[in-house]
């Protein structure tokens, strides 16, 4: 059913098909109708964050920037949802055209640059869902905000976001925003992490829970610089570390339609690189921090070598524009595998 489907939405323009998937989407879930759309996926609990988790396999962020369908997302089976990113003031983004496929290599690219409604309307909109699971709010900051202004924003949005999220990420590693990944590295990361775990703090003590922080990197760093991040990411209280956000790398696709085309590329090409990342990580840190493995996961077997590169939860969403809701199934299945297997050696 959904590769018909996605043979008529692949007819139109990539961003056109996506908002039309996502309206369909949206309204079969406040229809009760989603559930049609996929078959059910087994339970597999696990606990992550001091959060309990239907299943380690969530939607990441970007494809349901304004929190638009959230119930008709969560009938697919995923574990969790990561809504966003969303910033304070509500922006265009980039100009059109600015998303992309590459379907040979099961591909996208994307320069979207935080197309969002603005957290106001991200939170309402998150008032009318019937969603209990798990979920996740990635935030950023404003096109305008200048860099050296940017944990303004963050604050901000952690601030408006820490009463609804579950969890809630920092995105400092989108290629689309101006300067916005000068942000992971060195002082600028210490000085800004510094100022969000003590707003986290502060927050705790307001709500009366904790609501853990994620962090967003990129896949463009050398193992030395991942080892500086991951450093730096537990000496300022860091809860968890999403491996990785879109690539700048095009080795892999060149001399494919839109191969040239500015902007983060996501889908098949990032497959092993997000898996080295995470193995990189994952020996850096020891366990100090958990990781959510997401980038290229286009199968199950993709799924389970993110965990057994050290993940402990995965993200879809190149693979689920590719696969449809079937994905969410077979990764959750492939997954429970690999733990009995680990679980009888």
């Amino acid at each position: 059913m959904y590769s018909t489907l996605r043979s008529l939405l692949f007819r139109l323009p990539a961003e056109t098909s996506h908002d039309l998937a996502l309206d369909l989407i949206g309204a079969a879930g406040r229809l009760g109708l989603a559930e049609r759309l996929a078959r059910p996926v087994a339970p597999q609990p696990v606990q992550v964050l001091g959060l309990n988790f239907d299943n380690p396999v969530g939607l990441a962020a970007g494809l349901d920037k304004n929190a638009l369908a959230v119930d008709g997302l969560a009938a697919m089976g995923f574990g969790f949802i990561e809504v966003g990113t969303v910033t304070p003031r509500p922006q265009a983004g980039n100009p059109k055209p600015r998303l992309f496929r590459l379907p040979e290599r099961e591909a996208i690219i994307n320069r979207m640059g935080f197309n969002n409604l603005g957290v106001d309307a991200l939170l309402e909109r998150l008032e009318a869902t019937r969603y209990r699971g798990v979920l996740g709010i990635n935030i950023g900051k404003n096109a305008v905000t200048p860099v050296e202004n940017a944990v303004d924003d963050y604050l901000y949005c952690l601030r408006k976001v820490y009463g609804r999220a579950d969890y809630v990420t920092l995105n400092l590693s989108s290629p689309n925003t101006p300067g916005l990944r000068t942000l992971q590295y060195g002082d600028a990361l210490k000085l800004l992490l510094e100022q969000i775990k003590q707003c986290q703090i502060e927050l705790q003590a307001e709500h009366g829970r904790y609501v853990p922080v994620a962090i967003k990197i990129a896949p463009d760093m050398t193992p030395e610089e991942l080892g500086l991040v991951a450093n730096t990411l537990v000496e300022q209280g860091m809860d968890a570390v999403i491996a990785t956000n879109t690539t700048l790398e095009r080795s892999a696709v060149e001399g494919l339609k839109h191969a040239d085309e500015a902007g983060g590329l996501s889908g098949g090409p990032l497959t092993q690189v997000s898996t080295e990342v995470i193995k990189v990580l994952a020996g850096e840190l020891g366990g100090k921090l958990p990781i959510i493995g997401v980038g290229g996961i286009l199968s199950g077997a993709d799924a389970a070598e993110k965990i057994r590169a050290g993940a402990s939860l995965v993200q879809i969403y190149s693979g689920f524009i590719y696969r449809g809701p079937e994905l969410v199934r077979e990764c959750v299945d492939a997954i429970a595998a690999l733990r009995v297997t680990e679980f009888s050696s």
